[in-house]
């Protein structure tokens, strides 16, 4: 598994009702991928991962337009391109055939063809082929190319447009050099502090390049050496756009972060100390835990906080309150401005780094199931009691498990934590998530 190769990402940009929300279900649905409710997730899906033949992207949905006056609908999808053009590699443009073509449209387009981004144009509601292809054919005054024709809803011409949308993917030669060097993406709200966590991590650790060529999204990844070993720092901070697209924009900053994590082994989510965890910082954890990636909480600007003797207790448990499902997270209280406990932060990275990538033998890990099974029974139901006959790691970043049983509907949740829990006692796997998958092997 290539875990190091990036997903490629796909937007979508489009008027109100043109139907964009259909498609994002439709590809990102039950037709393929399943995104699994993680707490602390929105329900509204700003991203999902499409997979078509052999090849995986994330699909990112650019942000709803509030249908109020053509001025302001046409400055929100100019904002939508934006998005698109600084985090996608293939944008979708999506116009409606029954609407016609219209001067929005028309506008944003000019904005499109001058990304250098490939674009896709997208007529949907074209539920019927041979009578409304007069009408899809008006769209090539777009300059933007063939109109691909769809019905999201009715589900046609699909399949096309995602064979055209995987055709822009850089082709797979295998030749390419694995970057083996750990990747750090620095995450959180606007404010936090990242780019100064940063500077003075390079400051004290020299670097060898800025700005790395072929970098050029939504990230400024910086190369570092510490200790005789070289690790990349992904900065979020946005050094792009600061003047056209307002930072505060929620979904910028997560389709930014989804992005970042996704090139990254360990992200490391910066917290203010002095604002405590947010909902917005829960989001951020969220796509580090969904995306299985070794994670850090740092606690930045700890020098501002009055203290007692409580004082991180209180603020331990806070966070751990928040962000429940991640227990696994290593957490550590620093200050960039006085550059405490830094020195720290990188010796816990490269700790989570060593977890994330680490096999256990086979054997050790079937003793430590028995042993588990041997102290707690499995549950049963309806008389017939579960059994465990065999576990193995298949796979690292993050370390993923199988583990035979004979019947799935009786591994339950909290026996899948046990297990887990068992494993952790014995190996620590501090900072990186662990995956279980329970397979069926009925009864010789």
């Amino acid at each position: 598994m290539g875990n190091s190769k990036r997903k490629p990402v796909v937007a979508v940009v489009g008027r109100p009702n043109v139907g964009k929300s259909t498609l994002f279900n439709a590809l990102a649905g039950e037709m393929i991928s399943i995104v699994k409710d993680t707490p602390g997730i929105t329900r509204d899906r700003i991203y999902a991962d499409v997979t078509w033949l052999d090849k995986t992207f994330t699909l990112i949905d650019t942000g709803g337009i509030e249908p109020d006056s053509r001025d302001v609908i046409l400055s929100q999808m100019r904002e939508q391109a934006m998005i698109a053009m600084d985090t996608a590699d293939v944008i979708l443009f999506m116009v409606d055939v029954r609407q016609g073509l219209q001067d929005a449209d028309s506008k944003v387009a000019d904005l499109l063809r001058r990304s250098q981004k490939p674009v896709i144009l997208v007529v949907n509601k074209t539920d019927d082929f041979g009578k409304l292809m007069p009408d899809v054919y008006e769209f090539y005054n777009l300059g933007i190319g063939d109109p691909i024709p769809v019905s999201a809803s009715g589900r046609l011409g699909i399949g096309e447009l995602l064979d055209r949308v995987i055709s822009y993917f850089p082709e797979d030669t295998g030749e390419e050099e694995e970057d083996t060097r750990p990747k750090i993406a620095i995450v959180g709200k606007p404010n936090v502090g990242k780019s100064s966590i940063i500077n003075k991590l390079i400051g004290e650790n020299r670097v060898i390049v800025s700005d790395v060529a072929g970098t050029t999204r939504d990230a400024v990844d910086t190369e570092m050496v510490r200790n005789g070993r070289e690790y990349v720092l992904i900065d979020t901070a946005g050094l792009r756009r600061k003047n056209k697209i307002k930072e505060e924009l929620e979904r910028y900053m997560i389709i930014r972060t989804v992005g970042a994590v996704e090139r990254a082994d360990v992200a490391v989510l910066v917290i203010d100390a002095r604002e405590g965890v947010t909902e917005q910082d829960a989001k951020i954890a969220g796509i580090a835990h969904e995306r299985g990636k070794g994670v850090i909480i740092a606690v930045n600007k700890w020098d501002a906080i009055e203290k007692d003797d409580k004082t991180i207790y209180k603020h331990t448990n806070r966070i751990r309150e928040v962000l429940s499902y991640m227990p696994y997270a290593e957490m550590i209280f620093i200050s960039a401005a006085t550059g405490q406990r830094l020195g720290k932060l990188f010796d816990l990275i490269d700790v989570v780094i060593e977890n994330h990538a680490m096999r256990v033998a086979t054997g050790v890990l079937n003793e430590i199931m028995a042993e588990a099974v041997a102290l707690q029974q499995p549950p049963s139901d309806k008389g017939r009691r579960l059994k465990l006959y065999y576990i193995t790691q298949v796979s690292v970043k993050p370390p993923t498990f199988v583990i035979f049983v004979n019947d799935k509907e009786l591994m339950h949740f909290s026996y899948t934590r046990y297990i887990e829990n068992k494993i952790r006692e014995a190996f620590g796997f501090r900072g990186t998530p662990l995956r279980f998958i329970v397979r069926e092997r009925k009864d010789s």
